[in-house]
């Protein structure tokens, strides 16, 4: 039996790898496109790779994947994330979990996946090719199963079965060889990107962030709580990207301009501040603004939220007006700020879109179009949040096409 897995990235080599492992007389090749492998896994988390997320329980795990979330419920029970940190601790690679529940090898290294990944594949006789770019796949007619494989490198080749994880692209026409198959594909757009705001004043606080807020797209139902990370173009960080997932076609449709509004204290309401600066005024009159951070913001947001609302760091306590207490009290809690375009990171890239779900057993990740095709990873119209999300998916559909080609 001949396997062809196409795409060197998480999802093809974690196929490639199990499909080897569980059938050691097959015949398993590996086809990149470019030079580099697993180069998502490189960049993933700072470099550090952010390979799974500490979520146990199916049922809370899947409200992390805006698409996919019903097929992956199936798919998780047979491989999950504590079969993920079981896979890579069980081969040398120690995990640890964050405040947040991210999860990262110990030595912060991406480079321990990638040599994992890369060891496991040559230890079980997977066959690398990289510059090798996947032109066409053409049923056998004659045998009725079966493919001939075309690449612009070498003469056509024959495959038995097919796991195709090429990853997701930004293109429609990026994913034409499929529709050729038979396949429908669902349009792509980008998921996971940061909100960009040119020329706010609030891009002067570059580098600040705030380990809780709450974000909402105005006009929607759409809304995130988490790190806000404040940049030279906008706002990132764990809420930002969340949303922009969760509001990936929505937001492509608006052409990315859009109004937020920004909770800076989501643990408190207008009445709750209203008592606690009402508190501050009577107990603390002669103590200046700029001085008074009792909601335990950053010192240049609070300086920044209090020149926003005219009020002078300088101004004691005891002569804040009621206006005064009312404006702050509004740029706290409906803080508003106009978007317009928004960034991704090519290395990191997420698109939600590609094959259709309903074209796709998850039992087996098997076609229902085209029999003998598998697929694995963001080639399907699947994608989670940002925290580790994506890499779950990828070695679960993988694990499973790779261990179902009989």
């Amino acid at each position: 039996m001949k396997v062809l897995v196409i795409g060197g990235g998480a999802a093809g080599f974690f196929a490639a790898i199990n499909c080897a492992t569980k059938y050691p007389n097959y015949q398993v090749d590996l086809f990149e496109k470019s030079s580099k492998l697993l180069s998502k896994v490189k960049v993933s988390g700072g470099g550090r790779c952010n390979l799974t997320h500490s979520c146990f329980e199916i049922s809370r795990l899947v409200k992390n994947y805006p698409r996919g979330a019903k097929q992956l419920k199936k798919a998780f029970n047979s491989f999950m994330t504590s079969d993920t940190i079981e896979w890579f601790e069980s081969r040398g690679v120690k995990t640890k979990t964050e405040p947040d529940g991210r999860m990262f090898p110990v030595t912060d290294n991406s480079q321990t996946i990638i040599n994992c990944l890369v060891g496991q594949a040559r230890q079980h006789n997977v066959n690398i090719l990289t510059n090798c770019a996947v032109s066409q796949i053409v049923p056998d007619s004659r045998e009725k199963k079966g493919f001939k494989v075309s690449t612009h490198e070498k003469n056509d080749i024959f495959y038995d079965k097919i796991i195709i994880a090429t990853g997701g692209s930004p293109k429609l026409s990026g994913f034409n060889w499929l529709k050729d198959l038979g396949h429908e594909i669902v349009e792509p757009v980008p998921s996971l990107f940061t909100f960009n705001m040119p020329k706010n004043p609030i891009t002067k606080l570059m580098g600040l962030s705030v380990n809780k807020s709450r974000v909402k797209i105005m006009g929607t139902k759409l809304n995130q709580e988490g790190p806000l990370l404040i940049t030279h173009w906008g706002m990132s960080g764990p809420a930002v990207l969340k949303l922009s997932a969760w509001g990936a076609r929505l937001l492509q449709e608006k052409q990315y301009q859009f109004s937020v509004q920004v909770s800076w204290v989501p643990e408190y309401n207008d009445e709750q501040l209203q008592d606690v600066l009402t508190d501050l005024k009577s107990q603390s009159p002669k103590k200046q603004m700029g001085n008074t951070n009792l909601l335990k913001l950053p010192a240049r947001l609070w300086e920044f939220l209090l020149e926003k609302a005219q009020i002078p760091t300088q101004k004691i306590c005891g002569e804040l007006s009621k206006k005064d207490i009312n404006r702050l009290i509004n740029l706290l809690t409906n803080d508003v700020y106009e978007v317009n375009g928004k960034t991704t990171f090519k290395e990191e890239f997420v698109t939600c879109g590609g094959v259709s779900l309903g074209d796709v057993d998850f039992n087996t990740m098997e076609s229902r179009k085209c029999p003998g095709i598998f697929f694995a990873g963001e080639v399907l119209n699947i994608d989670g949040v940002t925290g580790g999300f994506n890499f779950q998916a990828a070695w679960t559909t993988g694990y499973i096409a790779g261990t179902s080609i009989i």
